[in-house]
């Protein structure tokens, strides 16, 4: 009896557990559906909110190519560059464009910054010490030590530092380093939200000193990555970029890599005022094309992540001519030779297309080197070609291969942004700090003292000065990093009493100089 009871209390029990444990499957099951219906509804939501803001790109239709044979005119540029007269000294290049009024604005908001943190603790730093302040850095990134402490310490001091201010007070004044009033910043979700906002007045105060720079001929746009792997939510993760983690600009330059115009991207790009919304790639140009005199017959250059058929349009109805890589599936109604058959003619062969919208003629170019690529343009051609020569793996020799002229065109005036992004990283300021924006703040300095370097160089040339005779990058640093700290300032002031050994030194060179004085003739 005892063992029945026993195996009916276990069964019972069996049966309990495994009624709990389907129902709690059940429960779970339906909890995971609620959560997937309400995820799909929350997707629905986004996607109608983001369509509303962002109306989305309209593909153009089919367009009528044909084959073209003949020799675009290349347009005559009717701007010219301003004489520079005579060559200035690095430190006038830079303080035009990092002017008195913004590191005045500094010093204001660094001491706001540290009143709002503790009121008993005032920073009270002055004009003078923000400019040894960004002196010390620009010291940083040329001696290049791995700790900032290094440059104050016993071993490995560096003299141009650690004269000029105390650790402390450098590290002081990189906590509370500042830029704008944290009561005026809008909170997140609310209209005229800044995800830049903490850096916004030094932003717009440089792009207006880069805006008023003459232009050149040639311009282009690309996209410039600051190397950044901290925590913040405007930081992208771009693979096929050398450096893959970090903030995103795009850049307008010169071929020189002079820069003329730059914006962050912190999201969605709207539509520019007056222009139909060609999309993200397409609103960025614009947007930075801005600024550029209309009808002066520039050209400008970008790869095929901004370049559309739409955007080539909108720029010469501007009186600015373009050339860009585009993907093939932006032609609409184009058809060139598959890229397996083209493989199997001879290197340099190139097929050329032309058509008309909107009242625009557009040419399009394809060129087989190693690789296909596709070229459209608005004022380019293939012809007059050209010959490069091109090493060729299987006959294990130097080949001559046909070039046309739009693909030579580009070649010479696209690379400006990157050589801009290698200059600054030759001396860039590594200075580690516990806030997101200070990346971005020590960048933006590297960049108008590069900014600074390429203008003594075009007015170096202007005035036909040799390039043996002009200054480095680095002596251009050093130069401008010298006369921040030094320049009409004060030297830091020991405490206490001099030591032994100094006193010792300078008896010396006294009676050194007292002897010298009263030699007997």
């Amino acid at each position: 009896m005892k063992s029945c009871s026993l195996r009916l209390k276990r069964e019972s029990i069996l049966c309990v557990s495994v009624c709990v444990r389907e129902c709690v499957f059940v429960c779970v099951f339906v909890s995971l559906c609620v959560c997937e219906c309400v995820r799909e509804c929350v997707c629905v939501y986004q996607e109608e909110v983001r369509a509303a803001l962002c109306p989305p790109f309209h593909k153009t239709k089919n367009l009528k190519w044909r084959k073209k044979r003949s020799t675009a005119a290349v347009p005559e540029w009717k701007g010219s560059l301003p004489h520079a007269g005579n060559v200035k000294e690095p430190i006038e290049y830079f303080r035009c464009l990092l002017s008195r009024n913004i590191i005045e604005e500094m010093v204001f908001q660094s001491n706001l910054y540290a009143i709002q943190c503790d009121p008993t603790m005032p920073l009270n730093v002055t004009f003078e010490e923000m400019e040894q302040f960004l002196g010390i850095c620009f010291h940083m990134s040329v001696h290049g030590l791995p700790h900032t402490r290094m440059f104050w310490s016993t071993k490995t001091r560096v003299d141009c530092v650690a004269d000029t201010m105390s650790m402390k007070r450098w590290e002081a004044i990189k906590r509370f380093l500042h830029f704008a009033n944290n009561d005026e910043q809008v909170p997140a979700g609310h209209p005229g939200y800044d995800k830049l906002f903490k850096v916004r007045p030094l932003l717009t105060a440089l792009q207006e000193s880069f805006n008023h720079i003459p232009m050149d001929e040639h311009l282009c746009v690309d996209e410039q990555i600051i190397p950044f792997k901290g925590k913040s939510q405007l930081k992208q993760y771009i693979p096929m970029k050398p450096k893959r983690w970090g903030y995103k600009i795009f850049v307008l330059c010169d071929g020189n890599g002079i820069a003329y115009n730059f914006d962050f991207y912190t999201g969605p790009i709207a539509a520019v005022e007056g222009f139909p919304d060609l999309g993200a790639s397409g609103n960025i140009v614009l947007k930075l094309a801005s600024i550029v005199p209309m009808y002066m017959s520039h050209r400008m250059f970008y790869d095929n992540w901004f370049c559309s058929v739409d955007l080539q349009v909108q720029l010469e109805k501007a009186g600015i001519h373009s050339v860009g890589t585009v993907r093939q599936n932006r032609l609409a109604g184009c058809t060139f030779t598959e890229d397996k058959v083209m493989k199997t003619y001879r290197r340099g062969t190139y097929e050329e297309k032309e058509t008309t919208h909107d009242g625009t003629a557009l040419t399009a170019v394809k060129w087989f080197d190693n690789r296909p690529v596709i070229l459209l343009s608005t004022f380019a051609a293939a012809t007059p070609t050209s010959t490069v020569k091109r090493w060729d793996k299987k006959k294990k020799e130097v080949i001559t291969v046909t070039r046309p002229n739009i693909i030579q065109l580009y070649n010479e005036s696209m690379g400006g942004v990157d050589l801009l992004d290698s200059l600054i990283a030759l001396y860039r300021t590594k200075i580690r700090s516990k806030k997101w924006y200070h990346r971005i703040v020590f960048h933006m300095m590297d960049m108008t003292v590069v900014e600074s370097w390429l203008l003594y160089r075009r007015d170096c040339k202007d005035v036909g000065l040799t390039q043996n005779a002009q200054l480095s990058l680095l002596d251009f640093k050093i130069d401008i990093a010298h006369c921040l700290c030094k320049e009409n300032k004060g030297g830091l002031k020991r405490k206490g009493r001099p030591s032994p050994v100094y006193l010792f030194r300078s008896t010396i060179v006294c009676c050194c100089r007292m002897a010298t004085y009263h030699k007997v003739p």
